[in-house]
């Protein structure tokens, strides 16, 4: 059966393109479209779609706000639509956390010369979230409250096709673009096994190794900003290690992504610089559109940001970074493989794990898309596959020694 989409933008143009997009793709299927926040509150509850994409400026009710109205009474995955400037970047965070579970880049040019990966990208993304389900939108409140009060157990969404008198004909569009969340090309669809044979671990139940560490990885990708949000939240400002951070994200998002962590955590966050000498209780936040790599330069060790090559399938990648901290740090890493699509990490993770290190993933049940963790689990990488709402105090049970 097609997924059920609905379309959400006060431009005629995007409604028309993004419904021609969808439909293309036999597994997909508009069941209608709304020019405002309010209609799009009330075609949720009439529909009941199975993913929402969804503009953020629109006149009545702006598409935050319509985010928070859907979430509260009919919880549906929603893809927001963004510009790719400082505002924009912020207005997407904020519907992140409003409940939003993923986002593109809003290109006219893509969508208007029709390009395939966009095309492609926007169709893979709706199915990526098709087929999950949803979760309660993290409260905007203090760190300490955010990490006591939170929860991510999964809600489901309802799937019930709408009744051919709710229909609307050849719906219109949004766009999307190639500079994607992962800012680069799209990666084919694995879908996770109906029953995962990957056993998750409870927090309580892990028992702390007794390894020494110097650096802890953490990467991800689609549902990844809510999920490092919840993370980082949680760890003290004492936290004795550096944290990396490789968010696929696009270069005009990382900067306002970095700040907002900061704002949040006790931990101090930052966008990482060419030269950024490792500290203790700092995460260093991959620069959209480059590599981060990491150099053992004295005790500390030091980060290089570079281009890249132009072929990379993402900017930043998760498996250069882990493979540059393999080199780097040997075995005194803890890595932790949170929500995405795709594969990116695991090669970084095998590397990561020959020199000795930990390697931990995000429980199928708590991803947004079990994409990398399933990738680093089935290729029998990772030593625990841990639900979100247990990550941070595992990770602090197994790196805070004393």
């Amino acid at each position: 059966m097609a997924i059920k989409v609905l379309v959400v933008d006060d431009s005629s143009f995007f409604r028309r393109r993004v419904s021609e997009i969808v439909n293309q793709d036999p597994d997909l299927e508009v069941i209608g479209v709304a020019v405002n926040g309010q209609e799009a509150v009330k075609l949720a509850a009439e529909l009941n779609p199975q993913v929402i994409t969804m503009d953020i400026e629109m006149p009545v009710m702006d598409g935050i706000s319509a985010v928070r109205a859907i979430m509260a009474s009919h919880p549906v995955p929603i893809l927001m639509f963004s510009s790719l400037t400082h505002d924009g970047a912020q207005s997407t965070l904020d519907a992140l956390e409003a409940g939003a579970l993923d986002f593109l880049p809003k290109r006219f040019e893509d969508i208007a010369t029709n390009k395939d990966e966009a095309i492609q990208l926007l169709q893979q993304r709706i199915k990526a979230l098709g087929r999950r389900r949803v979760y309660r939108p993290i409260s905007r409140t203090t760190p300490a409250a955010t990490s006591s009060t939170t929860s991510t157990r999964p809600i489901s969404t309802r799937l019930n096709s709408a009744s051919p008198s709710s229909l609307s004909t050849k719906p219109t569009s949004s766009l999307s673009s190639r500079s994607s969340l992962t800012a680069n090309k799209p990666e084919p669809l694995r879908r996770a096994p109906a029953h995962s044979s990957v056993v998750t671990s409870k927090a309580s139940s892990i028992r702390a190794s007794g390894k020494s560490y110097k650096l802890l990885l953490i990467g991800t990708s689609t549902g990844g900003p809510v999920a490092l949000q919840k993370v980082l939240t949680q760890f003290p400002a004492s936290y004795p290690h550096p944290i990396l951070l490789i968010q696929h994200m696009p270069a005009a998002f990382t900067p306002a992504f970095a700040a907002r962590l900061d704002s949040l955590c006790k931990i101090s966050v930052k966008e990482a610089t060419n030269g950024d000498v490792l500290k203790p209780g700092c995460a260093y936040l991959a620069p959209g559109g480059m590599q981060m790599l990491v150099d053992k330069s004295g005790v500390a060790g030091r980060i290089k940001v570079i281009a890249g090559n132009s072929d990379m399938n993402y900017k930043p990648c998760v498996d250069i970074t882990f493979a540059s901290a393999s080199k780097a740090f040997g075995g005194d890493i803890l890595a932790v493989v949170l929500t995405g699509m795709g594969a990116d990490g695991r090669e970084g993770a095998r590397m990561l794990k020959s020199a000795g290190a930990n390697i931990w993933a995000q429980d199928e049940d708590s991803c947004v898309v079990y994409g990398m963790p399933q990738a680093v689990a089935a290729a029998g990488l990772s030593s625990h596959s841990i639900a979100l709402d247990d990550m941070a105090e595992a990770i602090l049970k197994e790196t805070c020694r004393g």
